[in-house]
């Protein structure tokens, strides 16, 4: 073994892990390369080509990679975990009418968990990922995730759940870089159509994007179990029919189906009624908020009320605010009122660019 130690880095095939993997090698570390399966297009419904993280061709690119610099690779199935827990929980929170957070829980709940246990079996003293975030232990012996240095790509959003234990073990080899540097150190690695890689943003298990063919893919009677419903104003004036429920999100203006001489946006979901309330953009904002299963990351809990910077979602820019624990729930205050709040979204706190930890919004 290294003196710096063995190290299982999880790698996509994309240039991101690719890199990171590269940059550690380099360092010194004992690399084992390893590419988790979490689905196939096949099942999702997809019927174009595959494409993505999972699909044979990025599995190829990450396995050629470690074969080229001469350190092992494997690949681990977990799609039965990933299926039962990610895609069941995605499917359920659409239709109890929340919108799901499948990234957080799969870090959380699969990810982070599948590369520990397979870290402990090649007795691997570390994990790494390519997120663009860091880590480091706080003065009072937390490790704490801060933002990575490229704002733009920054990832610390996503990470809110993974546990100190798991956290005292990771390594974010990306977090003092910026994705034009990570592309130019591709290339100086003589990795051209790697650095050239486009990126996905799409959620990884649904194809083209079309979260509400996946719906009816995996709940083929979905349509039968709900069917259409009432679109209504703020006072309960309906102004139309809907498709469903659950084929909305909150803050959507585009795709209703429905024209009221100017802009509307869904501003809240009734599952128990089927019913979609449109409004005006300005009856998006909301002063404050709930979250639901909260995990502190830089410190142990919330004593006292503090002040901090909140996010609602993934691209917000946050929010200067007050969190407070009131019984199991944190209660966000905005100093400035924040739109598009959308329970079964992540939101998540920052105290400068350390993560204070996050949870799920609520109702």
């Amino acid at each position: 073994m290294s003196k710096r130690g063995r190290v299982l880095v999880a790698m996509s095939g994309g240039v991101d892990s690719s890199v990171a993997s590269v940059m550690l090698h380099e360092q010194g570390y004992e690399v084992i390369g390893i590419t988790m399966k979490t689905w196939d297009y096949a099942s999702a419904g997809g019927s174009s080509k595959e494409t993505g993280c999972c699909s044979l061709d990025s599995i190829n690119d990450a396995r050629t990679l470690a074969v080229n610099y001469g350190f092992p690779h494997y690949i681990l199935d977990i799609r039965d975990e990933f299926g039962d827990f990610v895609i069941d929980n995605f499917v359920e929170e659409y239709i109890a009418g929340r919108t799901p957070n499948p990234c957080v829980l799969c870090n959380t709940h699969i990810k982070w968990e599948a590369l520990m246990k397979r870290a402990d079996k090649l007795d691997c003293e570390f994990i790494a990922t390519g997120h663009y975030a860091n880590i480091r232990m706080h003065d009072n012996g937390r490790y704490v995730i801060s933002k990575g240095k490229d704002e733009n790509k920054d990832q610390s959003y996503v990470l809110w759940g993974v546990s100190q234990e798991n956290l005292a073990r990771t390594q974010f080899p990306l977090g003092s870089f910026t994705k034009k540097e990570i592309r130019q150190m591709a290339l100086d690695m003589g990795q051209k159509e790697l650095a050239n890689k486009s990126e996905s943003y799409e959620i990884c298990f649904v194809p083209d994007n079309d979260y509400r063919a996946f719906l009816r893919h995996k709940v083929p009677t979905l349509d039968q179990q709900i069917g259409p419903g009432n679109f209504i104003l703020s006072d309960g004036t309906v102004v139309g029919k809907h498709i469903g429920y659950p084929y909305f999100t909150i803050g959507q203006r585009k795709g209703l189906g429905i024209a009221l001489g100017k802009p509307m946006f869904v501003i809240e979901i009734l599952p128990e009624s089927n019913t979609v309330v449109l409004g005006e953009e300005h009856e998006l904002e909301k002063s404050h908020a709930y979250v639901r299963n909260v995990n502190f990351v830089k410190y142990a809990g919330l004593d006292q009320p503090m002040e901090a910077i909140s996010k609602v979602r993934y691209k917000d820019s946050g929010a200067l605010s007050t969190i407070s624990q009131e019984d199991d729930k944190v209660r966000i205050d905005f100093v400035h009122n924040v739109k598009g709040i959308a329970p079964g979204q992540s939101a998540v706190f920052y105290e400068g660019n350390d993560l204070l930890g996050g949870g799920f919004l609520m109702k």
